[in-house]
Parts: C-alpha cells; sequence; structure tokens
C-alpha cells in the first residue's frame, strides 16, 4: 500500500494497520481512534489529566503541552529569529527556521543525495523514487 520499509515483521504489521482501519482501538471517551492498544491507553490518559486548556477544554499529558498549546489562542510567539526577527510559538518551529538562514540541510536522500531542511519534506521527496 506504501513504499515504507521497516526492520522487523511486527514494525510491518503494526504500519499496515494504518492503511486499513480495521480492528483499530477506539476510545471510549471521544472519537479518536488508534492502530495500537499502546497508543490507544496513552491517549486515554488525557482525558483524566489535570492539564486542560481553560479556552477550548482539550486536554494535554503535561504542562509543557498545555502552555504551548494556549499560546494558539494568546498568539504569543516568545521565540524570535536573531536574523529576520521572525517570532514563533515554538523553538523547534525556531531552529527550523534557521536552517534558510544558514543553508543547513541535515535531511539528505539516500537515493539521489539531494538534501532538505525538514524531515517531512525528504519524505515527501522519496517518494518520487518509489514512484
Amino acid at each position: 500500500m506504501c513504499d515504507k520499509r521497516f526492520s522487523s515483521k511486527g514494525c510491518l504489521s503494526t504500519h499496515s494497520r494504518t492503511h486499513v482501519k480495521v480492528n483499530w482501538y477506539s476510545c471510549p471517551q471521544c472519537d479518536k481512534r488508534y492502530h495500537t492498544h499502546s497508543y490507544l491507553m496513552k491517549h486515554i490518559a488525557i482525558h483524566s489529566t489535570k492539564f486542560k486548556c481553560s479556552e477550548c477544554g482539550k486536554c494535554f499529558r503535561d504542562n509543557t503541552e498545555l502552555i504551548t498549546h494556549k499560546r494558539s489562542h494568546s498568539g504569543e510567539k516568545p521565540f524570535e529569529c536573531y536574523v529576520c526577527g521572525k517570532r514563533f510559538t515554538t523553538s523547534s518551529n525556531l531552529v527550523v527556521h534557521n536552517r534558510l538562514h544558514s543553508g543547513e540541510k541535515p535531511y539528505k536522500c539516500f537515493v539521489c543525495d539531494k538534501a532538505f531542511t525538514q524531515s517531512g519534506t525528504l519524505s515527501s521527496h522519496i517518494k518520487v523514487h518509489m514512484g
């Protein structure tokens, strides 16, 4: 169904369920579904958490995730690029942005050696080689 490769049959089997959407594990408290029982259990823990957004009611595993989420409501962007002044809600987004200025491209295609600033862009590119 896709060209992903795995180091074990178990990992392949788990991944294969993402395509079929049969035998998925459903959350009894909301409409979310997961392809492994362990992912469902991690999700269910969110419903009983004390880290709940006071604006929209969304729950999070820890306070750091909640703080980051609240920025989507407030518009706060505490991380600023020292080169161009653009601001970001998370430090990881700033790190990715800084690669535009530095020219760093840490994600290299194993087929053609083309390089990318983000792993997701590399993943999309690899599909070109896989047909």
